[in-house]
């Protein structure tokens, strides 16, 4: 035996080993709150800057109240909404540590994805137990007891989960964490009773802890908080955060569904850096003007306040809190003392983002600052209901010529929609700052299940074709991109997929137009809808690769863009909104309306009604293909950097210049597919178009769109 082998064993010190034995056997295991536990035994070392000291609850002391819940058999589940940087995931690691030092029990960890569960064990788990003796002392030895999905403490054991429906099988455990609830698979529905199933066979004595931002409730409306973690909140005994004004005393909330709020004052008018500096609180009972620096003082006098429970000038709860079975606790981005710039940093955040939805009709970062910094649900700023077909159809302008090219349009973007027999296509024209044009629409009658002919006649009709510009019709402009829907009846899929090789490969006549925003940008793409509440904006993948890691279209992989299907329709309802011109303003050629009203085309324009929860629903099976094709167009103008344009140096393709490589002299116009029927829709006199083209419409049985509506008009996304 060699002289360093005896360090190999944790037990040298008798004395040590014999009062770890003795406590074991003999002792019960020392009773603390999980909040009393983390005050005497945390240690927060924070290596990139920030406090280093023991935990202090005057920190943070709207965290004592949650950690406090998970010590009672009253609730078997705390439910705790938040913002990021609230101090929110310092609840379960404290639980965490009370269990391992004081309380020991089986927990399971999960958490939404495998990225997030391996970074997170890596660094905060692996941090707190170097931290903590009690956790590095507790900890097996075996390399089985301290992987990265498991670690096995004296007594209990804790694993680390991705919230799939493969780990909430042959799982049990009395303690369950859930972090970024709304963050799940949507997939999985609600994640509840699948959640209650893991503890179910240890009663009142199992808690579940789940923590999230509010990212899928529909509003400050609790009518609308019915998935996610706010429908955890909304059944539970709903605690708000309550403190005291600094000058005359009276009591508020900074929760704005409190009865009485306690408001963040800012110009929202003025400069970004000037907002940051003039930002307040407003106490709602005499006025108080309170800087950012009372927050603290105020935060020190907190009480949570539930269901049952009010509170009086003298700071006295009266009142029983309502009995429920889950506590919920409601943490807004006011409270929190780590939040960037403060109140200040919130306000600027939220008005810049408020300015970029005004400007490109995106808001999706004003959702995330919303929901992620201020620590509230996002509401739309539109409802549906506002607009209908007939004033839409009465803003069409009679100087616009459908199939010509306006002044003011910069870039045209083209969109097939697939139904059972026959392709419908649109163009928009797109100008400064997203304002834009329905430039031409047409209908290919096909076969797109099983005619490779037919995909070929719709890549030629838009491909080969120029639109003439209505300054100079004897130049045109060719689009930028197109993109086609991707799904539908059998066979479908598969037959976009080979167009798109065909036209790559043999044909050479799709290229890629390098990377805007990290995504590849294509002139031609097949396109899927997502109808989850958290899908991303637009992504482009590679669905069909036999390699996941392989992305190169040298390969003769198929590029598939995804966009969430609800965030563009919420845009189009937006554009659709403005009477007045300007910025992301849609223009529509007269011929679009019917000889009378209602206007048919228009009316596909507003098939669709936007549910509480953020999803478009078509309730009556109405024809809304002009949705769909709007709705594309604009994906695919977004995919080569529409939103984020800059106009005063745009790219060639986007000038105003002679030298714009999609201008050029008309060539004879090329001859139509045999057996096609590709409308460029009639061209004046104008009464032709609502009896044929569009006339259809009411004659036609409802057809729907394959790749984002539900298949029966009740279901929601």
């Amino acid at each position: 035996m060699n002289a360093a082998q005896p360090e190999r064993f944790p037990y040298v010190n008798p004395r040590k080993l014999l009062a770890e034995v003795f406590q074991a056997a003999f002792l019960p295991p020392v009773r603390a709150s999980v909040a009393d536990y983390a005050a005497q035994h945390r240690w927060l070392a924070n290596e990139g800057g920030g406090y280093v000291g023991r935990w202090r609850h005057d920190l943070a002391p709207y965290l004592v109240g949650p950690m406090d819940a998970l010590n009672t058999t009253a609730h078997t589940t705390v439910a705790v909404v938040g913002p990021g940087q609230s101090g929110k995931s310092a609840i379960p690691e404290n639980w965490l540590l009370a269990s391992v030092g004081a309380d020991p029990a089986d927990m399971l960890w999960y958490m939404p994805t495998a990225e997030l569960m391996q970074g997170f064990v890596k660094k905060r788990i692996a941090d707190l137990i170097a931290s903590h003796e009690i956790l590095r002392d507790r900890l097996g030895l075996r390399a089985i007891d301290d992987s990265l999905g498991f670690k096995r403490f004296r007594n209990m054991t804790v694993e680390f989960l991705v919230t799939t429906k493969s780990a909430l099988i042959s799982k049990s455990a009395g303690r369950i964490v859930v972090d970024e609830w709304d963050a799940t698979d949507p997939a999985l529905g609600d994640l509840k009773p699948l959640i209650d199933v893991r503890r179910q066979t240890f009663g009142r004595d199992s808690t579940v802890l789940a923590l999230s931002h509010c990212d899928r409730a529909g509003g400050l409306d609790d009518r609308y908080w019915n998935r996610g973690i706010m429908s955890l909140y909304k059944e539970s005994d709903r605690r708000l955060w309550w403190w005291q004004c600094p000058e005359c005393g009276a009591w508020s909330s900074p929760n704005p569904t409190a009865s009485r709020v306690m408001a963040i004052d800012y110009p929202a008018d003025a400069p970004l850096d000037e907002i940051a500096e003039a930002t307040r609180l407003l106490c709602p009972v005499n006025g108080c003007v309170l800087e950012d620096d009372r927050r603290r003082e105020m935060n020190l006098t907190g009480r949570w306040v539930g269901i049952g429970q009010t509170i009086g000038e003298d700071g006295v709860i009266e009142g029983a809190l309502a009995a429920r079975d889950t506590a919920g606790f409601w943490i807004t981005g006011v409270m929190s003392p780590f939040i960037l710039g403060g109140i200040g940093g919130l306000a600027m955040a939220r008005v810049k983002a408020e300015r970029e939805r005004e400007a490109t009709g995106d808001q999706q970062a004003l959702k995330e600052v919303i929901v992620k910094q201020w620590g509230l649900p996002y509401d739309p700023p539109r409802r549906v209901g506002t607009i209908n077909a007939t004033e839409i159809a009465d803003r069409a302008e009679p100087d616009l010529t459908l199939g010509q090219v306006p002044d003011g349009v910069r870039f045209l973007t083209a969109s097939a929609d697939v139904q059972a027999n026959r392709f419908e296509w649109l163009v928009r024209g797109w100008g400064e700052r997203g304002e834009s044009w329905v430039i031409d629409l047409g209908r290919l009658n096909a076969d797109p299940a099983t005619s490779p002919e037919d995909w070929d006649k719709l890549l030629t009709a838009l491909l080969d074709r120029q639109w003439p510009l209505a300054s100079d019709p004897a130049r045109g402009m060719r689009l930028r991109a197109l993109g086609y829907d991707s799904g539908g009846a059998p066979g479908v899929t598969q037959q976009a997929y080979d167009a798109w090789r065909r036209w790559r490969t043999d044909k050479r006549r799709i290229v890629r137009h390098g990377r805007v925003d990290g995504r590849d940008a294509w002139n031609v793409l097949p396109l899927k809808g997502m109808g989850t509440a958290n899908a991303a904006p637009l992504s482009v993948v590679y669905p069909d690769s036999a390699r996941k890691d392989r992305k190169s279209a040298g390969r003769g992989q198929v590029p598939l863009g995804q966009f969430a299907a609800n965030l563009f329709k919420d845009n189009l309802a937006g554009q659709l909104g403005k009477a007045d011109g300007g910025p992301w303003a849609v223009h529509f050629p007269f011929a679009l309306r019917s000889p009378e009203a209602p206007h048919a085309w228009f009316e596909q324009l507003t098939a669709e009604t936007r549910l509480p929860n953020g999803a478009w629903l078509n309730r009556t099976g109405a024809r809304n293909e002009a949705t769909d094709l709007m709705v594309m167009a604009h994906a695919v103008a977004h995919l080569h950097g529409l939103a984020r344009m800059n106009w005063a140096a745009p790219p060639a393709w986007a000038s105003a210049s002679e030298a714009n490589p999609l201008i050029g002299p008309m060539d004879a116009a090329p001859a139509a597919p045999p057996s096609a029927t590709v409308a460029p829709i009639a061209r004046p006199p104008l009464s032709q178009l609502g009896a044929s083209a569009l006339g259809a419409a009411k004659s036609a049985p409802p057809a729907r769109s394959s790749f984002w509506k539900p298949r029966n008009p009740g279901r929601r996304f």
